[in-house]
């Protein structure tokens, strides 16, 4: 009679038993998380470059893993340019309302809408502050248009991606009062201003800083700028719009890029006010020049008499 060997860890042919998921103790599972090979149920489970990590590695990995960020401290991301949309839907929109009230898309600026909110200095200067932003939706017909939207798009895609949403918000908006602060305060008030070609010259100098610290080809930039400026001679767009425009955001865009990166919010926080300082301080001081009404119809005479 011999003895029957019997495996130490129970009969031949008997089931394991079936461990339980760490996070959840009533969930037997076969799964493990292979990072820290625990139990985990499917609920718990993630997947990952290599397998399945639970929803407790997954955040200790995130926790650890270091943010990428760009020039001037944005998250990087390459996700749709959504702000650069939006803008663009806007003045397609304010363009349609004026096309609608004047019946005519070429000659949209008869609309009431466009004669209420166009840049006009002498009606600016009298107290209708609005215009030095409203004007920057308008646009003289379907060609000035489709030229800023088409730029728009291709330029601002390129500097929402770097700068983020709003540093984007803040240097299109600086760069289009910075246009109208230009044209307002060296220019004649007898030119009526309206279109995005300020904020779009900004973003083009916004690019040029860019992409002139990334070490990358700005001739391409440089070229279409120099065409625009160039053509400005000779049509009855607004030099001093563009240039200041194009100013305004590439000083703007160069103080975020050079901001150090200790403090780097607070910077271009400074950065951003000193901008808002000077561009009112302009507006200011030509108002000033033209302070009644008076003044504001001998500068019309005196600037915009025949030839």
């Amino acid at each position: 009679m011999s003895d029957k060997l019997v495996p130490p860890d129970g009969p031949i042919g008997a089931e394991p038993e079936t461990p339980v998921c760490a996070r959840h103790s009533d969930r037997p599972t076969r799964l493990r998380c292979t990072r820290c090979d625990r139990p985990a149920c499917p609920d718990c489970l993630r997947e990952a470059a290599v397998g399945l990590q639970c929803v407790d590695c997954v955040n200790e990995g995130k926790r650890s893993v270091r943010t990428a960020r760009t020039l001037v401290g944005a998250e990087v991301s390459n996700g749709r340019p959504i702000v650069t949309l939006v803008l663009i839907a806007l003045n397609v929109l304010a363009y349609v309302v004026t096309v609608f009230q004047s019946g005519s898309p070429m000659n949209n600026d008869r609309a009431g809408l466009f004669s209420a909110t166009s840049m006009v200095p002498e009606l600016t200067a009298q107290g209708e502050w609005w215009r030095v932003l409203t004007s920057g939706f308008m646009h003289f017909g379907l060609i000035h248009l489709a030229l800023n939207t088409a730029v728009l798009y291709v330029v601002g895609q390129h500097v929402e991606q770097e700068l983020g949403k709003l540093r984007f918000v803040a240097v299109y908006f600086l760069s289009l009062l910075g246009g109208s602060a230009s044209a307002f305060y060296f220019g004649t008030v007898c030119q009526e201003l309206a279109g995005a070609s300020g904020a779009v010259f900004g973003l083009m100098g916004a690019l040029l800083i860019l992409w002139k610290r990334q070490r990358r080809d700005i001739s391409t930039i440089v070229v279409v700028v120099g065409i625009n400026l160039v053509s400005n001679l000779f049509t009855n767009a607004s030099l001093l719009g563009h240039l200041g425009g194009f100013v305004i955001g590439g000083l703007l865009t160069l103080a975020m890029v050079r901001a150090p990166a200790q403090n780097r919010n607070l910077y271009q926080i400074a950065a951003v006010a000193a901008a808002v300082v000077l561009l009112c301080g302009m507006f200011w001081l030509r108002a000033t020049e033209l302070d009644t009404a008076a003044e504001v119809i001998a500068e019309i005479s005196r600037t915009c008499r025949p030839n």
